[in-house]
């Protein structure tokens, strides 16, 4: 279920909200393929299935830049904002890979508004965001990042 907030107050009084969690999405091997070719990084462990069959992962692996990346548009599913006239991603105070996420395998992201104040002209929200795997023992990445939204 996606939360919707309407404007600066709305925000303001999410902090310490729980946002809940996405549906999950699949890491596909095309996906990995196009960030690859995006970003210039082509090791055997995310491009080449055959080799990465053998490897410390028995499969390829998404990058853990693609992880973080999808927060993105996982996170537009956990919270519509209106009535703002720009959101930024102001950055992240900490990240953390825990755990490989091996292509075909399933992620979803869950959201906490840690904290939401005031800064010139709107409000910076901190946000804690965890990328579960599907059936998997820890997550793919934790996430503290920070959005400015402005009026």
């Amino acid at each position: 279920m996606t939360t919707t907030a309407h404007g600066l107050d709305e925000l303001k009084a999410l902090a310490g909200t729980d946002l809940g969690r996405t549906e999950w999405m699949e890491i596909t091997q095309d996906r990995v393929n196009t960030f690859a070719d995006a970003t210039g990084d082509h090791q055997w462990i995310h491009t080449d299935p055959e080799r990465a069959a053998k490897g410390p992962f028995g499969a390829t692996i998404a990058h853990g830049y693609l992880t973080l990346s999808l927060i993105i548009p996982l996170f537009n599913r956990l919270l519509e904002i209106g009535g703002v006239s720009m959101s930024v991603n102001y950055g992240l105070d900490r990240v953390r890979f825990l755990s490989p996420v091996r292509v075909g395998a399933k992620i979803r992201l869950a959201g906490v508004v840690d904290a939401v104040e005031e800064v010139k002209g709107g409000v910076q929200m901190h946000l804690t965001f965890t990328v579960e795997i599907d059936g998997g023992d820890r997550p793919a990445c934790v996430a503290q990042a920070i959005y400015r939204h402005y009026a």
